[in-house]
């Protein structure tokens, strides 16, 4: 981001939030929390292949030992399953907990590094009907390799769970870090939104709809960065879809109205984004749901009187039910939003690079597993790595 005086706040809020956290520990209120690095020795020497897009600048090179990515058509990505098994890593501490199982850091007995295991119950995913979204993201996490998305390092399943492998992203929430503050100062969201307008740009590149987009879904690295998390609703939809899904205040109003959609539904919600992280709040919410739903169909778009007029000119072309007006959605596509006067001092080839400077990094020891930033979840008696009993699920989840 770049000119001098937002440049201070941003530095400033950061230190501000660094010296309360001195004081007491960041509150974490969701789960899927992810980690960094592969399993086995052999694959330390290995180096990336040529990613699709700008590689990560200041950190390890990721082995991938699955080849490239293809995309399009039939949308294929790395093979995950057989490379890992529990007995290749140590569990530690619960990250998360969910409806579908919990989050876990754990530790590789091979190398020593932190990631995190993401389980999840076969019986529950059955039973609330999450078959496809369960192996759809599977699927984007095995096709995605960008500097502000989480990566996926292998997945396997015994005869009641599955597992996936992620990196362990330490920071925390994004959500916590904003419910800390109450509310960013404008350069502050701007430099968070800019990294997920990268984030959306690259995916819907591929054809990826997110459909999930919240604060609770972006974690932060240890450097303060990005990264985007929890694909379970991400879905390839070269064409159209009608899923009725997503969080309830950031859904758009074609979903909620059931018809047909595409990336569109992505921009409202990052225009609902902008909008919590500067307002603390966002635009539509009740505590009634149904008036949740009605406000979103029919209300219309207020902003606070402290918002610059930038960026009320830029959520009102988000936050459109007109899809012919809607910023994203357009000829343009990513261009359109990037080339907004809210982002004017956005210097966006450096920004992918990770070369401009975050407004906060986390209070963390780096590289020691540290779960500061996470709180504490009852530890229940671990019953993973079941074999030899009947596994009526076995085939719903062959890829993993």
């Amino acid at each position: 981001m770049s000119q001098t005086d937002d440049f201070i706040s941003m530095k400033e809020i950061g230190q501000a939030i660094n010296d309360s956290q001195r004081q007491e520990q960041l509150p974490q209120q969701q789960q899927h929390q992810q980690e960094h690095d592969q399993g086995q020795q052999e694959l330390q020497q290995q180096q990336p292949p040529a990613p699709p897009i700008q590689p990560e600048h200041h950190q390890h090179p990721h082995p991938n030992t699955q080849g490239p990515t293809k995309v399009r058509k039939n949308l294929e990505g790395r093979k995950t399953s057989g490379k890992y098994t529990l007995n290749d890593f140590q569990i530690l501490r619960t990250l998360g907990t969910g409806s579908f199982g919990r989050v876990h850091l754990i530790r590789s007995i091979h190398n020593g590094r932190f990631y995190a295991l993401k389980v999840l119950k076969k019986h529950t995913i059955v039973k609330l009907k999450q078959v496809e979204h369960t192996n759809d993201e599977r699927l984007m996490l095995s096709v995605v390799n960008h500097p502000f998305l989480v990566r996926m390092w292998g997945t396997f399943q015994d005869c009641e769970q599955i597992f996936m492998i992620m990196d362990y992203i330490e920071g925390g929430e994004l959500f916590s870090l904003l419910r800390k503050s109450q509310r960013f100062p404008n350069p502050v969201a701007k430099f968070y939104a800019a990294e997920v307008c990268l984030a959306l740009d690259y995916l819907h590149s591929l054809d990826i709809i997110y459909r999930d987009l919240k604060p609770e879904n972006i974690l932060l690295d240890k450097n303060g960065h990005i990264k985007i998390t929890d694909f379970g609703f991400a879905k390839y939809v070269p064409d159209i879809t009608y899923t009725l899904c997503g969080t309830l205040d950031y859904i758009a109003p074609e979903v909620v109205s059931t018809k047909p959609y595409n990336k569109s539904v992505d921009w409202w919600s990052f225009g609902i984004l902008i909008y919590e992280m500067l307002a603390g709040y966002t635009p539509f919410y009740d505590s009634n749901t149904m008036k949740t739903y009605e406000n979103i169909l029919n209300s219309k778009l207020k902003f606070p009187e402290f918002f610059h007029e930038d960026v009320r000119d830029l959520l009102s072309k988000l936050i459109t039910k007109d899809l012919s007006e809607r910023l994203g959605n357009l000829q343009n596509g990513t261009d359109d939003v990037k080339s907004h006067p809210w982002f004017s001092e956005v210097v966006w080839d450096k920004l992918l690079s990770r070369n401009i400077e975050t407004p906060y990094e986390p209070p963390i020891q780096q590289g020691q597993g540290d779960t500061s930033q996470f709180d504490r979840y009852p530890e229940e008696e671990i019953n993973y790595g079941i074999r030899g009993v009947e596994d009526p699920y076995h085939d719903l989840f062959k890829a993993f």
